[in-house]
């Protein structure tokens, strides 16, 4: 690695990418939405493929198949070649006249010995699960003498910046709660019951989360090669802890840490310690608003729809008009629409749409269209007014295509119902956090009773069922661990009876709100069934409490305030980074140092003799943070400003299983099973 590391970690992704547009050539191509969404942010999606002459780009799914006169298939998954996979690419290959199919996975072959129960790699460096599944890949073209290819190939990340990269295939991953503990212990004899999460290790969790803490650490692996690193890793919270341990241990790592050019400090952490950040409005940023109120581009977890009428010719009144293909954010292959991009994600709003327009501007100005500049605030009609000048200009939006979306982007963000709630939310948190410090949670809960408001009472302005969920959720992570008493739980009864009620007079149920109630509509949803959702959320919100409770440093996000200064939220991810670089704390206490098992053995059987200095987070030129659960595009700001601000010299690069909006965590939190991620077996 020389150089940039964010840059060695883009060049890493379009490297994997290059082994699978090698052999796109003459291929019908079939995707699923992880890898999809890799290449989208990586290399510019779809059209990468068909650049590489691949004659078609069509969904991973069985109802896809290839015409009668395309005789090649590739097949890119994120996951293993077991269970559904198997039965997709089946289907697909009998369905067509294939004569070479090629099959890459993001799965190593290691992590596919694991799931079909093998010890270990076999000698010689046979990689026996792939060479049989090209059997049955021949089987299923019906000649035995047709070919068949399977390869791994990493196509872990979708770079979002440059110092922010997500893990599309493990969007769902999110940190286990005592929930979650109580489901672990059902399982288990009495005697062998865990007291709690921070006991738990690898191998008492279910083994389809093992695999997908495997396929993690496989990607990251093949990351960590790419970057020529030997690395160090740290942890904060139980779920992290554990995929570091099985990181610092993973066999295939050791000979690439004996070879290492470069050091570099990784550090897990659990979003479940502060989901105060993630549910918060108090980033004041642009590209955040953008993935909060836009809706999700399909099969994306991390980009959204950009309605593109206004550069057309049609009318079109409904705002979901699904005539034309929407825009989108990623443009990797736009060098100006590139630079936008990057200060939407760094730069506070006001100076972000000052951006937007510098850059409209000048777009306008070298396509010599008639601009009027006008100085003084930016405001969505100007923004508008900028880009009709594109559009009867098809040479001019062909140039600036890229562009255009992330300012479109801006103006219907601007101009949403949604962001004129943003404030009152930001306004409603400081409140919180000023009760907070000067009530009881009884009295706090009891200040939401009148806004929980059924369907038909509720104005545009008003907080919608989601919405509360929210609240709920950062009332909850900022107050930390609460004395249970009578009070407590009346208050608790009062918001639980208004949000059945909520609930089941829903019209319509939002995606949210079904996978929470488990019901597809609002016809299904009973008195019972929303009573029993309601019930969860609160155990959850609970769990949420306790999360801290175990930590001596970071136990607390919330700063009460006082007769002369406000209440404030601090984050404990800027908590993280003032200690890593406190001058005068030299060992973290809450920051675990994880090592391959013996090794850490012995460094504390030394130590008690001889002083030996453990491993500390800083000591390295390049700090990797992975958040285990999803991280906001303003907390990578916050981390980069703040390490800027400590440490000049150090390197960061933010990892994160997701990109979060306020709206995620509710579903991650309620509606996900944390113990049987979908790893599609």
């Amino acid at each position: 690695m020389s150089g940039c590391p964010a840059a060695a970690v883009l060049g890493a992704c379009r490297e994997a990418w290059s082994q699978v547009l090698a052999k796109a050539k003459r291929a019908v191509v079939f995707m699923d939405a992880a890898c999809a969404e890799s290449l989208h942010w990586a290399g510019g999606g779809a059209g990468k493929l068909l650049e590489a002459g691949a004659l078609n780009v069509k969904e991973f799914s069985s109802f896809e198949a290839g015409a009668a006169e395309q005789p090649k298939a590739v097949f890119v998954v994120s996951s293993l070649l077991k269970g559904r996979a198997v039965d997709i690419i089946r289907d697909i290959v009998s369905l067509s006249r294939f004569q070479y199919c090629v099959v890459f996975t993001a799965v190593s072959h290691a992590v596919h010995l694991l799931a079909h129960g093998a010890p270990g790699e076999p000698e010689g460096g046979s990689q026996v699960v792939f060479e049989q599944f090209e059997e049955k890949l021949c089987q299923w073209m019906g000649n035995m003498n047709y070919t068949a290819e399977v390869r791994h190939a990493p196509l872990l990340l979708a770079p979002i910046s440059p110092h922010l990269f997500v893990t599309p295939a493990f969007a769902s991953l999110f940190p286990m709660t005592l929930q979650d503990l109580g489901r672990i212990n059902s399982s288990r004899p009495e005697k062998k019951k865990f007291s709690s999460l921070n006991d738990l290790d690898f191998s008492s969790l279910p083994f389809e989360l093992q695999l997908q803490i495997r396929m993690l650490v496989s990607s990251m692996n093949s990351l960590f090669e790419s970057l020529n690193v030997r690395e160090e890793f740290f942890a904060v919270g139980t779920l992290s802890k554990i995929i570091a341990g099985d990181l610092a241990n993973y066999s295939q790592a050791k000979n690439r840490r004996k070879m290492a050019q470069n050091r570099a400090s990784v550090i897990f952490i659990d979003r479940t310690l502060d989901l105060t950040g993630a549910v918060g409005h108090h980033g004041d940023s642009l590209a955040e608003k953008i993935f909060s109120v836009l809706p999700r581009l399909p099969g994306h977890t991390n980009d959204v729809m950009v309605n593109m009428v206004e550069l057309t010719a049609l009318e079109a009144e409904d705002e979901t008009c699904s005539i034309i293909a929407p825009g989108c954010l990623a443009q990797p292959n736009e060098p100006a629409a590139k630079a936008l991009w990057e200060s939407l994600m760094n730069l506070k709003q006001k100076e972000a749409v000052m951006e937007v327009r510098r850059h409209l501007v000048e777009a306008a100005s070298r396509e010599n269209l008639p601009i009027k500049m006008s100085m003084g605030r930016v405001t969505p009609e100007q923004l508008s007014s900028y880009v009709k000048l594109f559009k009867n200009n098809s040479k001019a939006l062909k140039n600036h295509c890229g562009l255009l979306q992330l300012v479109l982007a801006t103006i219907q963000t601007l101009k949403h119902p949604q962001n004129a709630k943003w404030d009152n939310f930001l306004a409603f948190e400081r409140l919180l956090l000023q009760n907070i410090g000067e009530s009881e949670m009884p009295s706090v809960l009891n200040q939401l009773l009148p806004m929980i408001k059924s369907h038909n009472e509720r104005t545009a302005n008003d907080y919608t069922s989601e919405d509360f969920l929210v609240l709920l959720v950062y009332i909850y992570s900022v107050v930390g661990e609460i004395k249970a008493s009578k009070e407590l739980d009346k208050a608790e009864g009062e918001v639980k009876k208004m949000l059945v009620r909520a609930f089941c007079d829903e019209p319509e149920l939002s995606s949210l709100l079904q996978k929470i109630t488990g019901c597809e509509s609002s016809l299904h949803l009973t008195f019972e069934k929303a009573t029993t959702a309601v019930d969860n959320i609160f155990k959850s919100l609970r769990d949420v409490t306790k999360a801290r409770m175990h930590m001596k440093q970071f136990n607390s996000v919330h700063v009460p305030g006082g007769n002369t200064c406000q209440a404030t939220y601090k984050p404990l991810l800027k908590q993280l980074i003032e200690e890593i670089f406190s001058s005068d704390r030299p060992d973290p206490v809450d920051i675990e140092h994880v090592s391959a098992g013996l090794t850490d053995l012995l460094k504390t059987g030394f130590s008690m003799f001889m002083k030996v200095s453990r491993p500390h987070p800083r000591d390295h030129p390049l700090l990797i943070f992975y958040m285990v659960g999803g991280v906001t595009v303003s907390e990578v700001r916050m981390v980069r400003d703040l390490i800027s601000a400590h440490k000049p010299g150090v390197q960061v690069i933010v990892l994160s299983s997701t990109l979060l909006t306020p709206l995620n965590i509710p579903e991650l939190l309620f509606a996900t099973d944390h113990l049987q991620p979908d790893t599609g077996i």
